[in-house]
């Protein structure tokens, strides 16, 4: 077997788990020797404490967003000559993934998040490990805090993201544009669209946590609005409830969905998505052509995925929500406006400086491929064309 090691950040649900996962599915359908491996570093390191820091970060978004949003700035994007010290976060956690690192003995690790990616390339320069690393950024921009110089590859999002690595030194050869991944069963074709829509249906997207200022955001949806809206919930039990309970005819909430078929066919179904700039979200939508309306957003990243998106005319700032009468009369105007098809347009645009090929593929092929344990077999050994696989 060839192992795979991912390596995201927190167990919360959250994108960078998403895309580790997307990239399991992929990696395994190619060849069904590979196997992979995903480790939240916090939780095997500390044990119950992850769920301890996962709560403190919760509490700093909800409730300090400004102070978090400066702090986070000022940590990973302010422009610097000296790389990033976490030193503390080096001696927690230097020695513990070196011993996973010995006991796994894999081919290759995949870092979702930049804490690993930053921790393993100090391990990189030192000599201290020689396995392959690989970025896989989760949103569309490149800060200081992932690791740059001794990594193997990068895999991004933005075509503005290759030029910004390209200038801190990394060599072009190194980086590819792949997209943010997501799930292969999101390129599965999709079905053509109604004739004639009588009504529109929309999606309302909180993340993965389910985050959002609900109550006035439903307020501004009536009985009889012109849109029927799904409600993605995540994991938050007391919305899912709430809603349930108020039996709003226009709205219909969903708790967390697990399946990447299930949300795909989702998309399939809406014609529009209202969220926020999450970047897998956000990646999901690119990949399936839906106009995301963004209405909030968390602090930090998420900021900055708006603010590069909506200047790419990719997204609609909808962050007015709160001066409308009605969400949806304005979302279905948007619609029947000439900005629907720009939008639709500049989606395509962004599609043709996509590398054609899958993320998966594309890091089999360089990283697996070649391998000791693959040496001498062909590829087409390996494949095997459907399977459905758990990370």
């Amino acid at each position: 077997m060839t192992t795979v090691l991912f390596l995201p950040l927190l167990q919360l649900p959250s994108g960078h788990h998403r895309a580790a996962e997307a990239l399991a599915e992929g990696l395994r359908s190619i060849d069904r020797a590979v196997k992979c491996e995903k480790i939240e570093l916090l939780s095997s390191r500390l044990g119950a404490k992850e769920q301890w820091i996962s709560r403190l970060y919760l509490r700093c978004i909800r409730h300090a967003p400004k102070a978090y949003s400066a702090a986070y700035r000022r940590s990973v994007l302010r422009p610097s000559s000296e790389p990033p010290s976490f030193s503390l976060y080096e001696r927690l956690f230097g020695g513990h993934l070196k011993q996973l690192i010995r006991r796994l003995k894999p081919a290759l690790i995949v870092c979702t998040h930049a804490f690993p990616s930053h921790l393993l390339d100090l391990l990189k320069q030192r000599g201290e490990i020689d396995v392959p690393v690989i970025n896989v950024y989760t949103d569309y921009f490149v800060h200081n805090l992932w690791g740059k110089t001794a990594i193997d590859g990068h895999f991004v999002g933005h075509p503005a993201m290759k030029e910004a690595l390209v200038r801190k030194g990394v060599a072009i050869e190194q980086i590819t544009v792949t997209g943010i991944p997501v799930h292969p069963a999101f390129a599965a074709r999709q079905p053509a669209p109604p004739a004639m829509r009588a009504r529109y249906i929309g999606l309302i997207s909180g993340g993965s946590l389910g985050l959002g200022d609900w109550e006035q955001l439903f307020s501004k949806i009536s009985p009889n609005d012109p849109v029927d809206y799904y409600v993605l919930c995540g994991t938050n039990e007391q919305l899912y409830e709430r809603l349930k309970k108020k039996n709003h005819p226009r709205l219909l909430p969903l708790r967390y969905i697990s399946s990447p078929a299930a949300m795909s066919a989702l998309y399939d179904e809406v014609d529009f998505v209202l969220t926020k700039p999450g970047g897998v979200t956000l990646s999901e939508c690119l990949r399936k052509r839906k106009p995301a309306f963004i209405y909030a957003m968390l602090p930090g990243q998420e900021e900055i995925n708006f603010r590069l998106l909506c200047d790419d005319g990719l997204i609609f700032d909808f962050r007015h929500w709160r001066r409308l009468p009605s969400l949806s009369k304005a979302i279905v105007s948007t619609l029947h406006s000439p900005a629907l098809a720009r939008c639709l347009a500049k989606i395509d645009d962004y599609h043709r400086t996509l590398s054609p090929t899958d993320p998966a593929l594309v890091i089999y092929e360089r990283f697996l491929a070649a391998s000791p344990i693959n040496k001498g077999r062909s590829w087409f050994d390996n494949v095997k064309p459907h399977h459905s696989f758990r990370i």
